[in-house]
């Protein structure tokens, strides 16, 4: 008769390492796909106005506007509520000027629809939206968006 051998119990098998490569090109993948890179930081304390008819816009053909007062880590360009274009504050005298290069960037086609998004804190005062407006009419940039939160129902 054949005599039966016990297993050793702490031996482990040693672990294949040929789809570590895939593994990893998944995670790449899944980053990849999930991330979402941000145009512009927010430089300014932005807690927009609430409403109830709130619309969803193509962001492709949207260039924006914010408005506010420079957030803690702005501290040196005062307290008063300024106009941040991109990655800058800028003044009033030259939001034309910005609006129009910004809109030249952009594809012929959607040149023409193109849509200004005012994201203005809902703490500025109105003098300010005022201003921009008159600047984007002399831009010629005439359609115009107020960004706003959708209001939660009770």
């Amino acid at each position: 008769m054949s005599k039966f051998r016990k297993k050793d119990k702490g031996e482990l098998p040693a672990i294949s390492t040929a789809s570590l490569p895939d593994i990893v090109f998944m995670l790449l993948f899944f980053f990849m796909v999930a991330t979402v890179m941000r145009d512009s930081t927010l430089m300014i304390e932005n807690s927009l106005p609430s409403a109830d008819q709130v619309e969803k816009l193509k962001k492709d053909r949207t260039v924006f506007i914010y408005g506010g007062k420079p957030n803690s880590q702005y501290k040196q360009f005062g307290t008063e509520p300024r106009i941040q274009f991109n990655d800058a504050f800028i003044g009033v005298e030259d939001v034309r000027a910005s609006v129009i290069q910004a809109i030249s960037e952009l594809n012929e086609e959607l040149q023409s629809k193109v849509v200004i998004g005012l994201k203005v804190d809902k703490n500025t005062n109105a003098g300010l939206v005022s201003d921009i407006k008159q600047e984007l009419r002399k831009a010629n940039a005439l359609k115009v968006m107020y960004i706003a939160n959708t209001k939660t129902q009770n």
